[in-house]
């Protein structure tokens, strides 16, 4: 009877995440940016291993490759593009809580900034256009 009595709590406590577990912002996000009054939204795929981020987003003409951090609940990635013919980099800052990501764009060399939520994306949605 113990043993089944110690069988059955050390299974509940392995259950329960331990203190400490970070949730891993691993796989498709869709991302609504707004800057300076440009609204943009695209799908990004994110692989977390450990505290690096990589991963992909769909820009118009090809995937924009992503290279970034995670630290706690916060996130950072950035990406190269360019806009009417001028290279940029997007490098995206937020705080990953309650299931989405939300935080501050900021575009160099142009020195705008703007806002950004992520959320997982949904299986079988189609990418933005």
């Amino acid at each position: 009877m113990k043993l089944a009595l110690f069988a059955s709590i050390l299974l509940a406590t392995l259950a329960v995440p331990a203190p400490g577990d970070k949730p891993s912002v691993t796989g498709k996000w869709m991302v609504h940016l707004s800057v300076e009054g440009h609204e943009n939204d695209q799908e990004c795929s994110f692989t977390q291993n450990k505290t690096e981020l990589t991963g992909a987003c769909k820009g118009e003409k090809s995937d924009l490759k992503v290279a970034g951090s995670v630290d706690d609940a916060k996130v950072v990635w950035k990406y190269d593009s360019e806009y009417q013919g001028t290279p940029i980099t997007l490098t995206f800052t937020g705080t990953f809580d309650a299931g989405k990501i939300t935080g501050r764009v900021d575009v160099d060399p142009y020195n705008v900034s703007g806002d950004f939520t992520a959320t997982p994306a949904k299986e079988g949605s189609p990418a933005p256009k």
